[in-house]
């Protein structure tokens, strides 16, 4: 008999077959897209069990959506993971210490399940150094881990990588909340490894072990992603290169060293042999005098980072335009809008822009001139292709958003942050409602849409009405009843993801339209006029939603003053702190 047939139950009657079992599965197999993975299974009994059994790689978005054991009783196959925990808006400080999403749990079902797994790329997750020790001793295997934002390891984990995953591919260490006590881990790769080929600790903050760095470096001739730290220095940095001029992506570190003539040259003519480059970041405290030596090496960048320097406008100009072919692009505000100028007459296959701010928490602290309207403009006219946008700005007018989106019509992502909340449009005084209808009017394709300013209802009743693929809203500080909730809610008929903070919505908006709960993967809510009664209302009504309530207890007011609520298919967690309540 089958195996498959034996084990397994199938949510569809069976059609006759199409296609020989082998055949089928052969098909399945070459579908990557998750989605249309998903779209497959629903196909027929046949198609459900080849899905099931040529799934090599799954994504779970929300690691309470479903548990480890129902996963791996779905996918026996699977070789890669990726997982998210905590809320974005963690990322924001707006989730406590210690909310959840521990990875510990996962990693023994996948140590009992999954003995062949290579692959674990993790954000937002709590992972410990047993679980770091548990990779290497449990999954021979192993080739690649990638951590984004996660917390609770230290640098002892990231040894216990290094010392016992052999045919380890991919270190990639990214923004994470690590007990960063030494850079003696490096020294822990055996001396016969040579398999590397992505290597990142750019957000490592201890010396490194040099020495051990580049004789890694050096012998693993496949590397083709090097992102140090800042404690690397020029001179270490130019030996680094030397050992591999084929890498495709850099993280330099911190650029302020001072350098002699002679070896200003040596890196100068380091960067002249990396002729395959084409992504550069983490730079810090760059020197002016030494960002001449990055031209010869930016022709054929695409992907330029910036969001951790703090560059004017003619420094950034003179470097930009060494990059005609970039695509992407993150920079800090103090390049201002002349810097922004110089990207839109020189980088017309741009694709992406992020615009961030130098000081988030003071805005009244300016390093240098900041972006406006006039700089977005530019970029616009420039740069036709642009469809990817997160710009930080102190103001902004309505006909700039219009002419923006008109110019760039195939937006996906547009991100407006206007940092002062309630900001109307500063010319004429007006709420920055046709602004945001213009882009979701005018934007068929926008997938993700964060808005500010001062926005009425309107702006939401346009949304609601126009923004049909919007998969995910970021508000902050807008609307002015339930009622503009309640538009969303009835409207984008793709939406997964809703992040509200700072709004008038209580229970009449939090209850509209809860069906829609069910096909989206969260919706988080802080700072609202939602109360636990209505949190409760919802959770009666919609038994299948986890419905978390975090609460000012010392209050005493029946706020829910944040509530994070999703679907999940393994109930309620069990490792909820005393501070998370469950509904």
């Amino acid at each position: 008999m089958d195996q498959r047939k034996s084990q397994d139950e199938a949510p569809m009657s069976t059609l006759p077959p199409l296609f020989p079992e082998e055949a089928l599965d052969r098909i399945v197999s070459m579908i990557q897209s998750h989605k249309d993975r998903n779209s497959a299974s629903l196909v027929s009994k046949s198609w459900y069990h080849a899905e099931r059994w040529t799934r090599t790689r799954v994504f779970v978005g929300n690691c309470y959506s479903v548990s480890p054991t129902i996963v791996a009783r779905q996918f026996p196959n699977v070789r890669s993971v990726i997982l998210k925990g905590r809320p974005r808006f963690s990322d924001f400080n707006m989730v406590p210490q210690n909310w959840g999403a521990h990875v510990y749990p996962w990693l023994l079902k996948f140590a009992e399940c999954y003995p062949f797994l290579e692959e674990l790329r993790l954000k937002r997750m709590t992972v410990s150094d047993e679980g770091l020790e548990l990779l290497g001793l449990k999954f021979p295997n192993f080739k690649a881990l990638s951590l984004c934002s996660c917390d609770g390891f230290s640098t002892h984990g990231l040894a216990s990588v290094a010392a016992h995953c052999r045919n380890l591919t991919e270190l990639d260490i990214q923004e994470n909340d690590i007990d960063d006590s030494s850079g003696n881990w490096l020294s822990c790769f055996p001396e016969n490894i040579t398999s590397l080929e992505v290597l990142n600790f750019a957000s490592l903050n201890s010396e490194v072990d040099f020495d051990a760095l580049e004789r890694l470096v050096s012998r693993c001739k496949r590397l083709r992603t090097l992102k140090v730290n800042r404690s690397v220095t020029l001179n270490q940095l130019q030996r680094l290169l030397l050992c591999a001029p084929g890498l495709t992506e850099l993280g330099t570190g911190s650029f302020s060293q001072e350098l002699t003539a002679y070896e200003y040259s040596e890196l100068e003519q380091a960067f002249s042999n990396c002729q395959n480059l084409q992504s550069l970041s983490g730079l810090t405290e760059a020197m002016s005098l030494y960002l001449p030596v990055l031209y010869p090496g930016c022709a054929n960048l695409t992907f330029l980072n910036l969001s951790y320097v703090l560059l004017q406008s003619e420094e950034f100009s003179k470097l930009i335009v060494h990059c005609p072919l970039l695509q992407r692009l993150w920079v800090l505000d103090t390049i201002g809008d002349k810097g922004l100028e110089a990207v839109g007459e020189i980088c017309p296959l741009l694709e992406e822009l992020r615009v961030f701010p130098a000081d988030p928490f003071d805005p009244d602290l300016i390093h240098g001139p900041t972006v406006t309207e006039k700089g977005l403009l530019a970029i616009s006219y420039g740069c036709r292709r642009l469809h990817y946008i997160l710009y930080f700005c102190h103001e902004m007018t309505n006909a700039a958003v219009t002419t923006v989106v008109r110019n760039c019509p195939d937006f996906t992502h547009f991100r407006l942050c206007i940092m002062n909340p309630g900001q109307p449009d500063y010319i004429t005084n007006e709420s920055m409602d046709e602004a945001f209808g213009a882009v979701v009017k005018t934007c068929s394709k926008l997938r993700r849409l964060g808005i500010s300013g001062l926005l009425t209802d309107l702006a939401f009743e346009y949304i609601g009405r126009y923004a049909k693929n919007l998969e995910t809203l970021s508000v902050a500080f807008a609307g002015d009843s339930d009622c503009a909730m309640e538009y969303i809610m009835r409207g984008c008929p793709k939406l997964k993801k809703l992040e509200i903070r700072d709004c008038p919505f209580g229970n009449a908006a939090l209850l509209s339209n809860m069906e829609k709960y069910e096909s989206m993967r969260f919706l988080w809510m802080s700072a609202c006029k939602v109360t636990i009664n209505g949190c409760k209302q919802l959770a009666r009504e919609m038994p299948r939603l986890n419905v978390e309530v975090m609460t000012d207890d010392e209050s005493g007011d029946g706020q829910a003053y944040k509530v994070y609520v999703y679907r999940s298919v393994a109930g309620p967690r069990e490792d909820a702190p005393p501070f998370v309540l469950t509904l």
